[in-house]
């Protein structure tokens, strides 16, 4: 029967659903020492499930089922993710028939004409998605979900256990209201978070100084014209300014004072609580020709005209210096060379031709002007030149971490850069400094709004209180993070962390419970959900009025934590306690600066410490065909269809083998075909062996202990890798790396002996169960087949010390490299042999290999060794030359192998594979120790040999 997996997984699939198969309770009376609580994060439907979501779900999937099979009790919980606008959001743009979102839903997502009506409220959007594409796609891989504990985060229960939580935290003080930078929606009018964003994920707040420079504006009167930048000490070296001549810009009212901006720059003083009024408006060219002066040296600057310059940013007027800015010295430098053309902005050409850099400081590697110096070594004569942005980061770079400032500077001359800015700043701020917030690159929100920077009076969670960031840093030193490298990133998110605004204007979710005009933000109310997975089927048959402070208090802390505690929450209690701590949550390595340590916290700050989470493992970011994923673009693949073509075990199979989970990996076609036939081989051969005789286990001979041996090896290595979560480390092992052992068994063994059909069905056995948490279809089928049982129902293999046979190993090793050796042999000299001799090296050369296990891996203390017998020391040179290889031999191997190597008979080990060198190569085997005094030695090759390294001659 040919490999057929469609049909085999359907029938598991089946079964399942009947059996209930992965619905977890705890046993009665167990105390929760067999739990094992695995969770992932549940997954936001505002799309469909890609392949990138199914490795997500699959990792977690594996481990759960290797600690079934451990003889743990797994609970492993899905649940869906609808808080706010991003649902909103898709929905609004299908209702207005945008035709991008209409191509995400038919051409990538499939969704059918007739069933986008139902998509066109936030919850049937959900819905469609939860039931037709990520249910299906987690069913059809057979992840092992107890499903009767889904939710979601609209559900009204749920809304009760977020308000209990809010409540809580606001009594302790660890919430509070007060005007905060948050990320601002300039399209939806509210603050978003980095789960709502489509570009700038990673963007961080920047605290821009702005130098206060002071002319007259294009209605003449007097005003500011603040200039951004993150290097306040270099306003010495300003030479002149720029503006887009194109961009509109403003005369406003900025608390009280008049400043000349760009337009765009107006709406973000605005947004960060400044009184602005505008005034005025007009284009960039009407500021061009403006003298304005520096507010720290007195002189007088003129504004230019630039393209480059984006209004957009900052404040749409940008200081230029010359000296210390390669960006800014080769702009000058162009703007020189077409300095006729400003005429037409009324600008004398001859003052452009005259502005010269400043210099301000010096720093080693560069001379009086760095810009200059770093312009000229690289060779740059264009603004296009892409090596200008790195000549521009290393010398900002360079001058920080060394420069010098010169004597101009006064109090502060002589001083470096990193030790004197932020003084430098302080001693002028008011009227020379101002401050202005701005994101390091552009943010762009899911709806396609802009995002910016403003300051709002808002609720948000305190994560820079010292006790809790104590507590949270006390968990992370208990956490098992894997890898081992993550702990340093969550010990930097809590140094970093300030306060976080847990609040929206609007969307989906729960409501503040005390300002209900708020709703709680997708990242504040998904800390301690995976809690409520325990008694989520349950809490199901409380009343929803019922579902208090109480009730939540008494469910989570006992009976002595309210006065009158409710006994179904008492109940539900003894079921979290059970289940938790959270064993190990997979998430991604990106949610580390947010999710994942909020989620530290607030269990830090809910629970005692042992049932704080005990472990995360982090997963990398996915690839198709060597590029980033893109629902928008259509650049993804469907789970369904990959299982319609490959089969689930197939698709599993290469999630989990193509990486370790916190790498990246890439999903190949080519890969994922040939994953494909190699587990159809697997089946087939396997199936052919179950249908074949038992064997006899009595009957085994060396070859097959030999591969029983190994096979003991492969199971500590895949049992140890799942202990870490090593997906690939364990599929290498029990599939790739134990399938080459096969082919050499293959070659080496008779097949049809009692003894290799019994070996054969072993192995086979035992890999099945090691297969089961990676491909469960095709190993139940099989296991079933073989024994009767699935294979998740039978144990994890333990390694079995009485099949260990380290001997016989390394005696195989050398039978390898035997045959290698005539290989090489035989193709040096051309010859196609019809008797092949094997000289083992004589007994004094052991002797001296004999001596480096006392005397160890030095020539001089082996020599010594060797020297004391006198038989020995009347080889001399010869000696010498043999001690040389033992002490080169030796080193790639430890004491314990080495010495069994020495405890080898070598000879005998090449006698009993005579038969099967004679097969390999049909030829007629010889073998012979080099002295025998019957040595058949026609070309004086014997004497070549050395211990483990035979001589060979073909004739």
């Amino acid at each position: 029967m040919d490999y057929d997996p469609q049909a085999i997984e359907e029938r598991w699939r089946q079964r399942w659903r009947e059996e209930g198969r992965y619905e977890a309770d705890p046993a009665e009376g167990a105390d929760g020492d067999d739990a094992t609580f695995v969770t992932v994060p549940y997954p936001y439907p505002s799309g469909g499930m890609h392949i990138g979501h199914a490795r997500t779900y699959t990792v977690p999937d594996a481990y759960a089922r290797y600690r079934r099979q451990q003889g743990d009790n797994v609970l492993f919980p899905m649940a869906w993710h609808v808080t706010g606008t991003p649902i909103i959001g898709a929905v609004e743009r299908l209702k207005k028939g945008e035709e991008e979102q209409l191509s995400v839903l038919q051409d990538t997502y499939n969704v059918p004409e007739e069933d986008l009506s139902d998509l066109e409220t936030p919850m049937g959007f959900a819905e469609y998605f939860i039931e037709e594409h990520y249910k299906k796609g987690m069913k059809s891989l057979g992840l092992s979900v107890d499903w009767r504990r889904e939710f979601t985060t609209n559900d009204e229960r749920y809304s009760t256990f977020i308000e209990w939580q809010y409540e809580t935290l606001k009594e302790k003080g660890l919430v509070e209201k007060g005007l905060h930078p948050v990320n601002y929606c300039t399209e939806e009018e509210q603050p978003v978070t980095t789960h709502d964003l489509l570009e700038g994920e990673e963007a961080e707040f920047q605290e821009y100084t702005l130098i206060r420079f002071r002319g007259d504006s294009p209605d003449d009167g007097e005003a500011v014209f603040p200039m951004a930048t993150l290097r306040p000490e270099t306003v010495r070296g300003v030479t002149n300014a720029y503006v887009d001549p194109e961009a509109t810009y403003v005369r406003a009212s900025v608390d009280g004072e008049t400043w000349v901006v760009s337009a765009d720059a107006a709406e973000k003083f605005d947004l960060q609580d400044r009184e602005v009024e505008i005034e005025t408006e007009f284009t960039g060219a009407d500021v061009v020709g403006t003298t304005v002066e520096n507010p720290v040296t007195g002189d007088d600057v003129q504004i230019l005209p630039a393209g480059f310059v984006d209004a957009d940013n900052a404040t749409g007027v940008v200081m230029s210096v010359p000296a210390h800015s390669p960006d800014d010295y080769v702009a000058l430098q162009e703007l020189k060379d077409r300095a006729d053309e400003l005429t037409e902005y009324g600008v004398d050409p001859e003052t452009v031709r005259e502005i010269e850099p400043i210099p301000i400081l010096s720093v080693e590697g560069y001379g009086e002007i760095p810009a200059r110096d770093a312009v000229d070594a690289r060779g740059i004569e264009s603004s296009a030149d892409p090596e200008l942005e790195e000549a521009t980061n290393d010398l900002y770079n360079a001058e920080f971490h060394s420069g010098i400032l010169n004597d101009e500077y006064g109090e502060f001359a002589g001083e470096v850069v990193e030790d004197v800015r932020d003084r430098f700043r302080e001693h002028h701020a008011g009227d020379a400094f101002d401050t202005m917030q701005e994101f390091s690159e552009e943010v762009v929100c899911r709806c396609g709004g802009d995002v910016e920077v403003a300051y709002q009076e808002t609720w948000f969670l305190r994560y820079n209180d010292e006790q809790w960031q104590q507590r949270t840093l006390e968990a992370i030193e208990n956490l098992d993070a894997i890898p081992e490298n993550t702990r340093g990133e969550y010990e930097h998110t809590v140094d970093w962390l300030n306060e976080w605004p847990c609040i929206r204007n609007y969307g989906l979710g729960t409501r503040l419970p005390w300002d209900e005009d708020f709703v709680i933000e997708p990242l504040s109310d998904s800390t301690l959900y995976m809690s409520y997975y325990t008694v989520a089927p349950h809490i199901q048959d409380v009343p929803v009025e019922d579902l208090d402070h109480e009730f939540f208090d008494a469910m989570f802390y006992g009976e002595d934590a309210v006065d009158d505690p409710d006994p179904t929450a008492l109940e539900l209690g003894e079921e979290w306690d059970y289940w938790y701590p959270v064993d190990y949550r997979f998430s991604g390595n990106d949610l580390i600066t947010n999710h994942l340590t909020f989620y530290l916290y607030h269990h830090a700050e809910f629970f005692p410490e042992p049932k704080w989470p005990q472990g995360i493992v982090v997963m990398g970011m996915g690839l198709l065909e060597g590029q980033k994923m893109s629902s928008s673009k259509g650049h993804v693949v469907l789970p369904g269809e990959a299982i319609s073509e490959y089969g689930a075990d197939t698709v599993r199979f290469f999630l989990l083998n193509a990486s370790e989970p916190w790498q990246d990996y890439d999903w190949r076609e080519d890969a994922v075909e040939s994953t494909h036939d190699q587990l159809r081989r697997f089946y087939n051969r396997g199936r052919e062996l179950i249908e074949g005789p038992e064997g006899d286990r009595d009957a085994v001979t060396d070859v097959d202990r030999w591969l029983l041996s190994k096979l003991q090896t492969t199971i500590e290595t895949a049992t140890d890798a799942m202990e870490r979560s090593e997906t690939r480390t364990a599929t290498q092992a029990a599939f790739y790396g134990f399938d080459e052992h096969l082919k050499w068994y293959r070659r080496r063994a008779d097949l049809d002996r009692p003894g290799a059909r019994w070996t054969l069905r072993h192995v086979l056995e035992t890999r099945l169960r090691l297969l089961a948490p990676f491909t469960p279809f095709m190993a139940n089928e099989l296991h079933e087949a073989l024994t009767g049982t699935p294979a998740e129902d039978a144990p994890w293999p333990e390694v079995d010390d009485d099949l260990r046979a380290p001997d016989l190993e390394l005696g195989e090793e050398r039978v390898q490299a035997l045959v290698d050796d005539i290989n090489e042999v035989a193709d040096v000299t051309d010859t196609d042999p019809e008797i092949i001799r094997i000289y083992a090296a004589a007994d004094w050369k052991h002797q001296v290999f004999d001596a480096v296990r006392e005397a160890g891996a030095d020539v001089g203390a082996v020599m010594s060794e060797v020297m004391s017998d006198p038989d020995l020391r009347e080889r001399g040179d010869e000696v010498n030359e043999v001690a040389q290889d033992a002490v080169e031999f030796a080193r790639d191997y430890d004491d314990e192998e080495l010495a069994d190597l020495l405890a080898m008979d070598e000879r005998a080990a090449y006698e009993n594979a005579a038969p099967f060198l004679a097969r390999e190569f049909d030829a007629e085997v010889e073998v012979y120790a080099e002295d025998d005094a019957d040595v058949v030695d026609p070309a004086d090759r014997a004497g070549n040999a050395i211990p483990f390294r035979p001589a060979i001659h073909l004739e």
